[in-house]
Order: structure tokens, then sequence, then C-alpha cells
């Protein structure tokens, strides 16, 4: 039996339902897939379908491909039952390499070796997972970021088994169901986007350990200051900004030497017992009563105004250079 192309795939299998697991599969639905999911865990089923139930609101508001439904999701009962009609398979198990390798394993041995499989995985490359694979060529890496139903966003990259068709594949397929796609070059420890929050995360965990900023300043100095440009330019593009007519040239030329200051500090802090409770105190403080599912309800309805906004500016730029 041969691959479909990316654009004929019907039937679209999550294996793992947790909160990255099951927001594919809210996408994949609304993108008017047929979904099959599985999980072993007590209780899968049940949050899996809460999960969607919540999501939908959101996405009937960014509006559903023709023919999307709810009522397309099956919860298979073992891992043999949901790949046995798979054209694509979405693997979001717990970040445990040993785990991932043997469920990679077990996928490749239940489900046809033409189907393309992605791991969600946040950190590892494929090189390190698909070891016990018979068919590691049809494995990528698909890392999308929370929640995988509104953040367009996912980098595709194989290991260095994987056939770049695999690739090719795997990149139409997201796109076509209205992801932005990173494809990646060369596999990178944690990705692009990852290392680039990671930074950022190491940073101010520093500041809150030295007690230089709270975990609400450092939020709100994201929030009110770079985030918003960050959400239509990134961070090369707004620096590129900063230099005035003469843009990135005269940025690097004037700031340059500033790189040289001890301002920030890569190497990760020490997570001691008081930074841990200093940060969990922070976080609890900051959502003032809310709980995780209250924010969110919040994050998903401004993350669907938002991208509703970035559409209409995208658009107009679209007209302004035809």
């Amino acid at each position: 039996m041969s691959r479909p192309a990316p654009e004929d795939v019907r039937t679209v299998v999550c294996v793992g339902t947790g909160v990255i697991g099951a927001g594919w599969a809210a996408h994949f639905l609304r993108a008017g897939y047929d979904v099959v999911a599985w999980d072993p865990g007590p209780g899968a089923e049940e949050r899996l379908t809460q999960l969607v139930d919540t999501a939908w609101p959101s996405l009937e508001r960014l509006g559903l491909a023709p023919g999307a439904s709810r009522e397309r999701l099956t919860f298979a009962p073992s891992l043999a039952a949901a790949v046995a009609q798979a054209e694509f398979v979405q693997e979001s198990s717990p970040e445990v390499l040993p785990a991932k390798r043997a469920l990679l394993a077990a996928i490749d041995a239940a489900t046809p070796a033409e189907v393309v499989v992605a791991s969600s995985t946040s950190g590892f490359g494929m090189s390190q997972m698909a070891v016990d694979c018979e068919n590691p060529g049809r494995f990528v890496v698909g890392h999308p970021f929370n929640p995988p139903y509104l953040i367009p966003l996912v980098e595709v990259v194989g290991g260095v088994s994987t056939d770049q068709a695999a690739v090719a594949w795997a990149r139409d397929l997201y796109q076509h169901t209205g992801k932005e796609c990173l494809v990646m070059d060369t596999e990178v420890p944690g990705f692009v986007g990852n290392r680039l929050q990671e930074a950022l995360w190491r940073e101010a965990l520093h500041m809150i350990g030295a007690g230089e900023a709270t975990v609400q300043q450092i939020d709100d100095s994201i929030v009110h200051g770079p985030g918003l440009r960050w959400a239509l330019m990134g961070p090369i593009l707004t620096f590129h900004l900063a230099g005035g007519h003469g843009g990135m040239a005269h940025m690097l030329d004037h700031f340059g030497p500033a790189l040289l200051e001890p301002w920030t500090r890569l190497q990760a802090p020490a997570l001691t017992p008081e930074l841990r409770d200093r940060v969990v105190m922070g976080a609890e403080e900051e959502a003032a009563g809310s709980t995780v599912a209250d924010l969110a309800r919040r994050r998903d309805e401004f993350l669907v105004d938002l991208l509703k906004l970035l559409e209409k500016h995208r658009s107009a730029a679209l007209v302004g250079d035809g």
C-alpha cells in the first residue's frame, strides 16, 4: 500500500492524550479529520473528552473545516486497534526517553510501514528515540506549542535515519491542517522555540532567586513590553527596527558592545527548595484565585482574538505587497 498524499488523509491517530495529545486531537478534529485516540492511563478517555469540549467553543470562533465534528473522535481500546486504520500518527507521551523508545517501537510494529509517525517531544531528537524501530525512515519530530489547537507553530525535523520524503510529507500535512511549519535542517536539542524560551526562563529564575524581581514583575515585563511586539515580529526583526533608518547594521554597531555586559546568566540556577517555593507562591499570587482551568479559558479567548487580529494585519500586508 502506498502513502496517501497529505491532502488525502482522512484518519489521524493520537497516541497519548495528556494536555498536548488531547490538544492535537482537538486540532485535527477542527481540521475535519476522523481522530482515533489511545492512552493506557486511567481516566484518559474522560480527560480527552473534557479538553475537546473545553476547546471547542474557541475552535468554533476561529472557524471549523467542512465536516468538522467532535463526534468524529473515537477512543480505541488498544494501541493495535488505534493504529489499524491510521494514515498519520501523532505520538504525545511523557518525556521519558526509554519509554519513548519502547512506545515508538510498538507503534512501528503495529502500524502499516508507509504511515508517517510524528512525535510531539519537546527535547529529544528522533535519532535518540527511533533506535529500536524497524522502519525509522518514517519517524519525524512534530513539536507543537501549547495549546496545539490554537498555537500555529510546529517544528518538524527528522533523525539520522529519517527519509527526507517523510519530513516533507509531514510538513505538507501540518500545513494542510493550518499549521505554521518550521522545518529544521539538523537536530538541535530542545529545537528552536524551546531553546529561546529556556534562556528567558533561566534568567527569570536567576532574578527571582537573587531577589531582583518578583514573578509578577517578570510576567508584566513581557506582557506589557516585548511580548506585544513579538506577536507580530520576532526578536531579531524587532531589533532591526531598533536601529532606525540604519536597521540591524546600526543596531549591532551601536549596541553590540552591550553584549559583553554581564546582564544575563545562561547557566541554570540551582532549583533550591527556597527558589521553588518562591516561584510557586508568586505564580499563585499572580493567579489571584483563578484556577488553572479558569486561566486556560482566558488564555484561549485571548489567543483567538489575537489570531484573528494577526490574520487581519497579515492579510493587509499581503494586499500592500501586491
